[in-house]
């Protein structure tokens, strides 16, 4: 048996992921050598001008992982700590979400190293225009189509898209998803991770033993938390804890998440909320609730606090936030872990979604994007459900069980046409 690696390093947990995967999953050898490395690695420089008249260059990734099931598929992420391993991780997971949600797509993950907190208007604009500069041979409606992730918006995907029309003359505004809704953007799509993580969490819900109501403990509370904690609120859900990036709030009676955004705007901190305790992010981990939600960054769930969390499932909206340790350990404590891949694979369906509306220049209402949305992630929850309950194992190796599966599927049948093609060309 292979030595299980656990690290701070995102990419090497993500393999380690699937070797776990591939001992309870039947996975063949090749597909897992296919799917140890990416299909393409791009690394760019990036110059911008700034506002007062020097150039500075900023480090742009692409990482093309999978396009087996499909064009590739994934966000762009603006942050300072975003660096190729991560960037190869979240295309890793993301060919395996997309997998795991039965959409036509592969998987892809873009980034820059910055803080666009730093960065005036005009210099993140140029910034966004110079990443399509330097990869637009790269992208397509049918080779890569990117998406917004940590720290991009539908604005910075507007740019994106108006830098590509211009570099290209493409004009279906299939190529960039995560839109604004008059440029092409698809209803339903702000919402879309944390509505899906909550109908993946409803389709469970008894699976996992929880109470009709209960009480959720949410790390982060940007588009994915912040959206996570209104849906769950408004169907009768206590929230007991919110936080940013640098606090959180505890108030086991509930929190409005309303309430807690309209301060936070207002004071710029989440210290100093009226009836509420201040705590750190750490401390929220390890509360007792019904449900943890950790929509923030990676690695916020490892051996190290994995032995102290209390709740009584982890349902995770952020990409990669427990390692494989801490996976065994949950495990162990019977704490279901409702896994990325499925869990927050709401944002990639409505952006396939797009892409489809976009190819097909329909327009569809928000009430039929999230009765679509919710009929996939019913049906691959249950599904999932029930694979881990054969494989006698967790939801996180039976998911990567159900897309590595597929995965080999689409592989097998390429290899299949490709044969086919070669015996006829070269008949005996």
């Amino acid at each position: 048996m292979a030595k299980e690696h656990t690290s701070n390093d995102p990419f090497k947990n993500a393999l380690s992921q699937l070797d776990r995967a591939k001992r309870v999953g039947d996975i063949s050898d090749e597909t897992l050598a296919l799917l140890s490395v990416p299909e393409r690695e791009i690394r760019v420089a990036i110059p911008v001008h700034m506002d007062n008249g020097s150039t500075r260059i900023f480090e742009g990734y692409r990482v093309q992982y999978s396009s087996a099931r499909g064009p590739y598929k994934g966000g762009i992420r603006f942050h300072p700590q975003t660096d190729i391993s991560e960037v190869k991780a979240l295309a890793l997971w993301m060919a395996l979400k997309t997998a795991v949600a039965n959409i036509p797509m592969g998987g892809s993950k873009g980034g820059i190293t910055v803080d666009p907190r730093t960065l005036s208007r005009g210099e993140l604009e140029r910034l966004s225009r110079g990443w399509v500069r330097a990869l637009h041979r790269n992208l397509g409606p049918q080779v890569d189509v990117p998406a917004p992730d940590v720290n991009t918006t539908p604005e910075i995907m507007a740019w994106m898209l108006d830098e590509y029309a211009a570099i290209t003359g493409e004009k279906s505004g299939a190529t960039f998803t995560g839109k604004p809704i008059n440029q092409g953007g698809s209803e339903g799509r702000d919402k879309a991770t944390g509505l899906g993580g909550f109908f993946v969490f409803d389709a469970l819900r008894a699976a996992l033993s929880l109470p009709e109501r209960t009480t959720v403990a949410i790390q982060g509370m940007g588009n994915v938390g912040g959206n996570a904690a209104h849906i769950f609120a408004e169907h009768g859900h206590t929230i007991i804890a919110m936080s940013d990036s640098r606090s959180a709030l505890h108030n086991p009676a509930g929190l409005d998440p309303a309430t807690v955004e309209a301060f936070k705007h207002e004071h710029g901190t989440l210290r100093g909320f009226p009836g509420a305790e201040t705590i750190d992010n750490a401390e929220l981990l390890t509360l007792a609730a019904d449900v943890l939600v950790p929509a923030a960054l990676e690695n916020q769930i490892t051996s190290a606090n994995a032995a102290d969390i209390r709740a009584k499932v982890v349902l995770e909206l952020a990409n990669g936030p427990t390692t494989p340790e801490a996976d065994d350990i949950l495990f162990a404590k019977n704490i279901p872990v409702v896994p990325d891949v499925l869990a927050n694979s709401g944002g990639v369906i409505v952006s396939t979604f797009e892409w489809e509306q976009n190819l097909s220049k329909t327009h569809w209402s928000e009430a039929e994007v999230n009765n679509k949305l919710r009929e996939i992630l019913e049906r691959e929850a249950k599904n999932i459900c029930v694979r881990a309950t054969e494989l006698a194992t967790d939801l996180r190796r039976a998911a990567f069980a159900v897309a590595l599966g597929r995965i080999e599927a689409a592989i097998n049948k390429a290899a299949h046409v490709t044969l086919g093609d070669r015996r006829e060309s070269n008949p005996d």
